[in-house]
């Protein structure tokens, strides 16, 4: 990423443009591996030496001279120029840096030697050069083998410039990565973990094994759960085992992410019926039965144009996005990240480019959205890391899903030389889970490890619970939403409730307040008021919604139609309320009720009678302008006299000064 960088009394600019190449490499047809724009930004490669797509490369190597030029944002006074150099570095004989008027001032000339050292730091005498451009002069034969620059800088200070890799702030120097043992991992392939949100379901791919469905050399999906995983003691998961039919088949299956519910996963390629299997995404959903048959997430134009047709992909908590790692014609590289979002028809959009800060000309894998829906942990090989691929953490800006701060890697404790990926964590973010080779028991196995803070997604609360019937107490099947309290139509998460498979469960942001809302056709809708505006830390929260059915008797008390002490008037929020009493009325024509209005116990008794009597008249009146006659609305002022609470405190007597309906006739 080009701009600037400032440390203490020294900024740090990186080229923004390419003004020129004598030649340029060339990569896949679609990405832009080994051109020239490969030298901007920050370095790419270093510190580590080795050939890279994310690094400018001459057409041919060892053949003439080669230079390239580039320019700055801005021009700025120069005492030291950088130019990384991440193979077979020292082939840079010349460097001349161009002032505001273009004038060029030779500031490194030398003969070609080899050089350890991928980093040439050029210092610069306080002549008060300003400059904003920079060319630099190869002589790639004299250096056999590839020449490639990773990065060209100006510094306005002689201390020599940084070239580090890019770890998260707070990274320990060690951690303890717990190899999940036998039950797991095999000497075979495993790989791709998925971890159900309440961290107890284990969920991997697995091939090389003689106990998938195919050929011991394809790819099926297992499944473990913990049994035990206490603070501080190793963790115990069960024997794995196969899924069986049907998510497995004879062909390679492979899990991608699964709903915070635990009862849909989303699978790699498209199940025929015929048992064969063709590239796409596929759900399938747990039933009394067991799994569904897999079927397709429909995606406009999601042709991969990668020539293993490899795929992998991510799903948020709430359904509605798709990150994905693929190749198309705008692709920087072998694979970058692209988002899709779900139609209202459950299909899913066209493929978008995630942008050129997360992506690059090598390839991006292994996608993870976190729980809070704003942090994406993802493999890179274009990053700068320490292995052939490194996992890093980005976090999402904006809700355009292309805007992202700048990748940060993991450190050296838990990427390796070799490659990492498959980076997943649970609601609670207290572990995460990956696939690495280093230290396995043959292949890949998968890994866990405690997150330390400043890598771990935002806190989130998991909400789960059971949607009743007020009366029988019996369980009634019924959709369930989340918004955000007094924002109209802000709809944060939406799930289904199956009494045959469990409790409905859905994973929110802290730091928020919620409307907590489960509906049911001849119920009145159930809204509960979920407050985690203080809570900071994962919370698990069991939260059962009582559906009232609309028939005659039938008492509705309206919490959120509240009043200020004393006065009359609606408090913010009273209408979303009073607009589900609309709809009621609207769909019973013949329906009639009786409102009945309280008070609290402060100040004197005729008073709070008369304040309830205008409470009660501001919501008939509120009705009546909704269209409702006047005729099917009943009013009754009961004053401090029925309190519900103990008006103790100012939370209770809050209670008190409330609104109930009662259904007279329908």
């Amino acid at each position: 990423m080009a701009g600037l960088s400032v440390g203490r009394a020294q900024t740090v600019q990186w080229a923004s443009r390419v003004i020129g190449a004598s030649s340029e490499g060339k990569g896949d047809a679609y990405g832009q591996q080994f051109r020239a724009v490969q030298a901007l930004g920050r370095p790419n490669k270093l510190p580590t030496l080795g050939v890279s797509p994310c690094a400018w490369s001459p057409l041919y190597p060892d053949g003439v001279e080669e230079w390239l030029h580039v320019g700055f944002e801005k021009a700025m006074p120069v005492r030291q120029v950088v130019v990384g150099e991440n193979v077979n570095p020292g082939a840079v004989v010349r460097v001349v840096v161009y002032d505001e008027q273009g004038n060029e001032h030779e500031v490194y000339k030398a003969s070609p030697e080899p050089r350890p050292d991928g980093v040439l730091r050029i210092m610069v005498k306080d002549t008060g050069l300003v400059g904003n451009a920079v060319k630099i002069t190869l002589a790639t034969a004299a250096i056999k083998g590839p020449n490639q620059i990773d990065a060209v800088g100006l510094s306005d200070s002689p201390k020599p410039v940084p070239v580090a890799v890019l770890v998260s702030k707070g990274t320990p120097k060690e951690i303890e990565k717990e190899n999940l043992g036998k039950t797991v991992n095999t000497s075979g392939l495993e790989v791709a973990p998925v971890i159900s949100p309440d961290g107890r379901s284990l969920y991997f791919t697995r091939s090389h094994h003689k106990d998938n469905m195919g050929s011991p050399n394809t790819q099926d999906v297992w499944l473990s759960t913990l049994q035990n995983g206490a603070p501080g003691e190793p963790a115990t998961w069960s024997e794995a085992t196969n899924m069986g039919s049907p998510v497995n088949n004879t062909g390679d299956n492979a899990i991608s992410s699964i709903s915070p519910d635990g009862r849909t996963i989303y699978l790699i390629n498209v199940y025929k019926p015929d048992g064969g299997l063709v590239y796409g995404l596929s759900k399938s959903q747990k039933t009394k039965s067991g799994w569904s048959f897999p079927l397709e997430c429909r995606m406009a134009d999601n042709r991969n144009l990668h020539h293993e047709n490899k795929l992998e992909f991510t799903v948020s908590p709430d359904g509605k996005v798709i990150v994905l790692a693929m190749q198309k014609k705008d692709a920087l590289g072998d694979r970058d990240l692209y988002v899709s979002f779900r139609n209202e028809d459950f299909s899913w959009t066209a493929p978008k480019h995630m942008g050129t800060v997360v992506n690059s000309a090598a390839t991006e894998s292994s996608p993870f959205i976190g729980a809070d829906s704003r942090t994406i942990y993802f493999t890179s090989e274009g990053h700068s890391g320490y292995g052939e691929g490194d996992i890093f953490v980005t976090r999402r800006q904006d809700d355009s899903w292309t805007v992202w701060s700048e990748p940060e890697n993991l450190g050296p404790a838990i990427n390796t030389p070799n490659w990492d990926g498959y980076f997943t964590i649970p609601a609670s973010g207290e572990f995460a889970y990956l696939s690495s080779e280093t230290n396995s028991l043959g292949e890949n196995d998968i890994f866990r490890l405690k997150l330390f803070p400043s890598i771990k997604p935002d806190p989130v609360a998991i909400i789960s619970g059971q949607v009743l019937d007020a009366q029988s107490r019996k369980p009634v099947a019924s959709e369930v939403v989340s918004g955000l309290f007094r924002e109209k139509d802000k709809v944060i998460s939406k799930v289904e409730y199956d009494p045959e498979t469990g409790e409905y469960k859905m994973i929110l942001p802290t730091q928020k307040t919620y409307n907590l809302t489960a509906s049911k056709e001849g119920y009145f809708p159930a809204t509960e008021l979920l407050d985690l505006s203080k809570d900071k830390r994962f919370r698990d929260i069991r939260r059962n919604l009582y559906l009232i059915p609309i028939q005659p008797g039938q008492k509705i008390v309206m919490r959120e139609v509240l009043f200020e002490q004393g006065k009359f008037d609606l408090q913010p929020g009273a209408d979303d309320e009073l607009n589900k009493v609309v709809d009621m009325l609207v769909k019973y024509p013949n329906m009639e009720l009786l409102v009945e209005g309280h008070t609290d116990n402060q100040g004197e008794w005729q008073p709070n009678m008369k304040l309830s009597e205008d409470r009660v008249e501001a919501v008939k009146c509120y009705l009546e302008d909704k269209g409702i006659v006047y005729t099917r609305v009943q009013t009754k002022a009961w004053g401090p006299s029925k309190p519900i609470a103990s008006n103790e405190t100012e939370d209770k007597r809050r209670q008190n000064r409330r609104v109930e309906f009662t259904i007279l006739k329908m």
